[in-house]
C-alpha cells in the first residue's frame, strides 16, 4: 500500500476537529442544529476546504480566521507533518490514481484513510447538488435518524416463548360525538356462577406461556419459532356459530375461553409473564358473530377487589365492520355489568370476575374487546416517525435511543425545546421531564402522552413560548417489552418496574437505570422544574396528581403548586 504515509499517521495521533465540534455544539441538550458562523461559510473558504485536505477547521468554534496556509501553520500543531511523498500519495488518493506498485489495494486504502485520517475531509459533512454552497454537519447515525420513510419500522421482539400471528392488528383514531355514560346499575344483574372447563368446552386455549416457575432468557421478532398453531377450535360449518378467539398479538392477552353455554363465555386472562399474577388489562379479538344476539362474557380471574366495573364503567368494543364503512372506532359497550368475587376458592388468594353482555351490530364481524383504548408500540413508533419527517417539528423535536429493553426493543428519548440564539440563552433554560407506560397495562397514560406531545409540537403561541422557556425531556413508554406482550404491571424481569427506581441492576432493568441515570446528568446541566409520570387508575375517576412530601418545611408546598395551576387552568377536569 502506501508505508511512507502509513508510518507517519501511526506515528502521530492527530486532534479530529469533527469531534470537537459536535461535543460542544451537542452538550447542551441534544438537539441538532448547524450554525454557519461555526462552519467556513464563503465560497473562498468552501474552495479552500475541498481543494487543501491538509486545512482543518480551527479548534475555536464562531471565529472567522481567514484560512491561509501560513495563517493555519501558525495556529494548528500539525501544518507539516507529512513529507511531500505522503502529500503526493495523498493527492493521488483524492484524484483516483492508482498506487502503479498495488494498483489493486488502491481503493481499499482511500477508503480506509477517509475514516482514519482527519487530514481529509470529513465525511460527515454535505454539500447541495451543486458542491458549491456552505457544507453542513450530518446528523450522527443511531442518535436522532431511527426512521426513513424509505424502510419499515423497527418490528417489535418478543421473548421466544410467545406465539404471535403473522397478521398485522390497526384500528383507527375515532372520537365519539356525544358523552359515553356509566351503565346505571340496577341491582337485578345476574351473578353467573363460575363452571370451567369440566362442564364447558374449551374454545381458545394458549399452551406456551411463562409462569413464574420461569425467567426470560431471549427474544426475537416474531417471538416463538416454527408454525403458529391454531388454538381456537375449527368451525363445523356455516351454522356453527362458535366465536373465534384470538390474543397473539401486541398487547393482547386471553389466555383461555371456555363456552359454558351457547352464548356465553368465560374467560381466562394471562397473568404478567414470568410471575403467577397482576390481571387486569385485557385485549382479545372475536370473530364469526352474529347480529341480534346476546352473548355474555365473564372474566374469571381479576385481582382487585375494587374496580370501576364497579360503578358502572362499561368494556371497550371495537367493529371492523363499523370502522371500515362507517369511520366508527372504539366505544363504550355493554350491559349488566357487574364486578364480584369469584365462587371458586382454591384457598389462596381469591379472584373477581367482570362479567357483561353485549349484541354485535352486525353478522359475520370481527370485533375487539379491551379494557382501555389500546396504545402499542407499533403506535409508539409510527407517531414517531411522523414527527421525525415532518420538517417543521422535526427542527425542534430531537429524538434518540435511551437504551435497549430486556428484550432488544429501543426506549425512545424525545429532547423538545426551541433553538436558542446563544449558548447563554440556552444554559438558562430549566428542564421538564416526562415520562409514561411503566406499567404496561395503563394506556390511558400513553394516549394523554400524545396529547402532550400533539399541543407541545404544534404551532400554538402557547406551545412556542413553552419551548422557547424550557426544554423538554420525554421518555413515552418505559417499559416497550411489558406493552408487547401485554403485562399489566410487569416488565420481562416479572417485577414492576415503579418499584425500582432505586435499583443498581442496570441490565436487570435497563429502562428504569438509564432513565434515572438521564435525569442525572441533566441535573448536572440545568434545574429540572417538574418531573411527571402519566398513569392510569383502575378504582378513580377523572384526573389528579400524587406528589411527594418534601421533608424541609421550606419547600414542603413546591410540589403542591403544578396540581394547583391544573386545577386553576383546566377546573372542569382537575380538582384539587
Amino acid at each position: 500500500m502506501f508505508p511512507a504515509l502509513e508510518t507517519e499517521l501511526k506515528q502521530e495521533v492527530l486532534p479530529d476537529p469533527y469531534e470537537d465540534f459536535m461535543y460542544r455544539h451537542l452538550q447542551y441538550y441534544g438537539y441538532f442544529k448547524a450554525q454557519r458562523r461555526s462552519l467556513p461559510n464563503s465560497a473562498t473558504h468552501h474552495h479552500v476546504w475541498k481543494n487543501n485536505p491538509q486545512y482543518l477547521l480551527n479548534g475555536s468554534l464562531g471565529e472567522r480566521d481567514d484560512l491561509t496556509q501560513d495563517t493555519l501553520q501558525r495556529k494548528l500543531p500539525w501544518p507539516t507533518c507529512l513529507s511531500s511523498v505522503v502529500h503526493r500519495q495523498i493527492e493521488a488518493v483524492r484524484r483516483g490514481i492508482s498506487c502503479p506498485s498495488r494498483p489493486e489495494n488502491s481503493g481499499s486504502f482511500m477508503d480506509s484513510l477517509m475514516l482514519s485520517s482527519p487530514l481529509l475531509r470529513s465525511r460527515q459533512l454535505l454539500y447541495d447538488e451543486l458542491d458549491e454552497v456552505n457544507p453542513r454537519l450530518r446528523e450522527p447515525q443511531e442518535l436522532f435518524a431511527f426512521f426513513s420513510t424509505r424502510g419499515p419500522l423497527q418490528p417489535p421482539r418478543w421473548p421466544i416463548e410467545c406465539e404471535v400471528i403473522k397478521e398485522s392488528i390497526h384500528h383507527i383514531e375515532w372520537v365519539p360525538s356525544l358523552p359515553e355514560y356509566f351503565y346505571q346499575p340496577t341491582g337485578n344483574e345476574k351473578v353467573p356462577e363460575i363452571v370451567g372447563e369440566e362442564k364447558g368446552t374449551v374454545v381458545y386455549q394458549l399452551d406456551s406461556v411463562p409462569t413464574e416457575a420461569s425467567y426470560f432468557t431471549s427474544s426475537r421478532v416474531g417471538g416463538k419459532r416454527g408454525i403458529i398453531k391454531e388454538p381456537a377450535v375449527t368451525l363445523q360449518g356455516p351454522e356453527d356459530n362458535t366465536l373465534l378467539f384470538e390474543s397473539r398479538f401486541e398487547s393482547g392477552n386471553l389466555q383461555k375461553a371456555v363456552r359454558v353455554d351457547t352464548y356465553e363465555y368465560e374467560l381466562t386472562l394471562r397473568t404478567d409473564l414470568y410471575t403467577n399474577k397482576h390481571t387486569q388489562w385485557f385485549y382479545f379479538r372475536v370473530q364469526n358473530t352474529r347480529k341480534d344476539t346476546t352473548y355474555r362474557f365473564t372474566i374469571v380471574n381479576l385481582l382487585k377487589p375494587k374496580s370501576l366495573y364497579t360503578i358502572g364503567m362499561k368494556p371497550l368494543m371495537y367493529s371492523q365492520s363499523d370502522a371500515n364503512t362507517h369511520n366508527i372506532g372504539w366505544r363504550r359497550e355493554g350491559n349488566e355489568i357487574k364486578y364480584y368475587k369469584n365462587n371458586m376458592d382454591d384457598g389462596q388468594q381469591p379472584f373477581y370476575c367482570l362479567t357483561w353482555t353485549i349484541r354485535f351490530p352486525h353478522d359475520q364481524d370481527t370485533c375487539f374487546f379491551a379494557h382501555f383504548y389500546p396504545y402499542t408500540y407499533t403506535d409508539l413508533q409510527c407517531y414517531l416517525l411522523s414527527v421525525a419527517n415532518n420538517p417543521i417539528q422535526s427542527q425542534f423535536c430531537k429524538l434518540r435511543s435511551l437504551c435497549r429493553s430486556l428484550a432488544g426493543n429501543t426506549v425512545y428519548l424525545l429532547t423538545i425545546t426551541n433553538p436558542s440564539e446563544t449558548p447563554q440563552e440556552a444554559a438558562a433554560k430549566k428542564a421538564v421531564v416526562l415520562s409514561a407506560r411503566v406499567h404496561p397495562g395503563e394506556s390511558n397514560g400513553s394516549w394523554i402522552m400524545k396529547g402532550f406531545l400533539d399541543f407541545i409540537l404544534s404551532n400554538s403561541p402557547d406551545a412556542q413560548l413553552l419551548r422557547d422557556i424550557f426544554v423538554f425531556k420525554v421518555v413515552p413508554m418505559l417499559n416497550p417489552d411489558g406493552v408487547i406482550v401485554g403485562n399489566y404491571r410487569c416488565s420481562l424481569a416479572g417485577r414492576d418496574l415503579n418499584r425500582h427506581y432505586k435499583t443498581l441492576l442496570k441490565k436487570s432493568f435497563p429502562c428504569i437505570w438509564h432513565t434515572r441515570n438521564m435525569i442525572k446528568r441533566l441535573l448536572e446541566e440545568r434545574e429540572v422544574l417538574l418531573y411527571c409520570d402519566f398513569h392510569g387508575h383502575s378504582r378513580k375517576n377523572n384526573i389528579f396528581l400524587y406528589g411527594c412530601n418534601n421533608n424541609n418545611r421550606k419547600y414542603w408546598l413546591h410540589e403542591r403548586v403544578f396540581p394547583l395551576m391544573l386545577s386553576k387552568n383546566a377546573p372542569d377536569k382537575v380538582s384539587t
